[in-house]
């Protein structure tokens, strides 16, 4: 039967060639099969081979495409031009020889893809990793392949075909890729997560400039209106804006949303601190949040100047302890003990200081706070609750 396409696809006849000349087309790989010394081998003389056998040595040799067949009872090694990179230093040593002694290194991992060409079943693999030493040292390499049987002139399965590409570069390319990928990701999430936090930084900025602004105008005007001189209110509010620009750098140098309390009383104190033995610190690690560092450290900065103009602080004998405690529920607690004074003596009149000391610090701190004027020194006792976001 003719059929049409065929003779426009191929017009003209074929050309015949005998199974003598199957080595024709063989390039490097075919000079070094006439070279072998066939006869020592299973094999037997290449003038003895099989039809089959030359037919199958003659579609190997004329691809382009990496090719090599296991042939007879040894399996015994045949390739093409283009399957020699893939040798690497077992060139020498892989033509003719069995399956089992050229790929030693990797005969465990390939042979159930063998037992299967063999018993007529064919196989593929894409990107199957293993582990040679075809270069002298262990290399990590993958493959896709086909392993397909092949029949002799009786019909009976001779040997299997392996067609194959190295995909060690694709596959390293790939994984070079991913980890690309997956670096970009964790930068993009990086700077996601920065991004946020700078936005909540922005946001924490705003709020607490608008907390000092409106702390300023208070201290400013309750200053001036309790002040007896203006010579006077002006040493007072800039002695009090003076320590609260303290406590803004402190918390700007430390964190913009807190500040660890035992560094907020000792910069409180500092002014009023001759000798380092009249202040006792006890208390654990804790962070405060930025308005409740603010509002502590204006509480003890009025403390301390009191301490200074009429209670401890003014006699060199007299002592401060400053006291904390956290429980595990937030509850937070602060006293002030001064002792070693000159005897002291409620006020007449409760001035900015006092009120700011007790009601606003108390509101900071979700609690109630106290000045009790005993006559052995003042006591200051705060109780309330930690902003829970600055726990250590």
């Amino acid at each position: 039967m003719a059929f049409p396409e065929m003779k426009q696809a191929w017009p003209h006849a074929p050309k015949r060639v005998s199974t003598d000349d199957f080595l024709a087309v063989g390039g490097e790989t075919a000079e070094a099969i006439r070279a072998y010394d066939w006869s020592a081998t299973s094999l037997g003389p290449i003038e003895a081979w099989s039809v089959s056998l030359k037919t199958t040595m003659r579609m190997v040799l004329s691809s382009k495409q990496p090719m090599c067949f296991w042939w007879g009872p040894d399996l015994l090694k045949f390739y093409n031009d283009a399957y020699i990179p893939i040798l690497g230093l077992r060139k020498a040593k892989a033509l003719g020889r069995p399956f089992r002694e050229v790929w030693a290194d990797v005969w465990d991992d390939v042979l159930p893809f063998v037992r299967s060409a063999l018993s007529g079943q064919a196989t593929w693999m894409e990107d199957l990793p293993l582990v040679m030493t075809r270069n002298g040292y262990e290399e990590q390499t993958y493959w896709t392949f086909s392993y397909s049987p092949l029949y002799g002139d009786n019909g009976a399965i001779e040997g299997l075909l392996n067609i194959v590409t190295e995909t060690t570069k694709a596959v390293a390319g790939r994984e070079a890729l991913q980890a690309s990928y997956k670096e970009v990701q964790e930068h993009l999430a990086r700077q996601e997560a920065h991004d946020r936090e700078l936005r909540l930084l922005n946001a924490e900025l705003a709020h607490r400039m608008k907390n000092t602004l409106g702390m300023v105008q208070s201290i400013v005007s309750q200053s001036i209106r309790s002040a007896e001189s203006l010579e006077d209110a002006a040493s007072v509010v800039l002695a009090r804006i003076h320590a609260l620009s303290k406590a803004q750098d402190l918390l700007t140098g430390i964190s913009i949303a807190a500040a660890e309390l035992s560094i907020i009383a000792e910069n409180a104190i500092d002014p009023h601190r001759m000798d380092a033995d009249r202040f006792r610190f006890s208390g654990p690690n804790l962070l405060i949040s930025a308005r409740q560092a603010l509002g502590l450290s204006l509480a003890l900065h009025e403390l301390a100047t009191n301490a200074t103009k009429y209670g401890a602080l003014s006699v060199p004998e007299g002592c401060v302890s400053i006291q904390w405690h956290l429980e595990d529920d937030h509850q937070f607690s602060l006293r002030w003990i001064e002792t070693g004074g000159p005897l002291v003596r409620a006020p007449t009149r409760r001035g900015f200081g006092s009120k700011l000391t007790e009601r606003a610090v108390a509101d900071l701190f979700h609690g109630t706070a106290e000045i009790v004027f005993d006559p052995t020194g003042v006591v200051f006792s705060l109780q309330g609750r930690l902003d829970q976001s600055t726990d250590l």
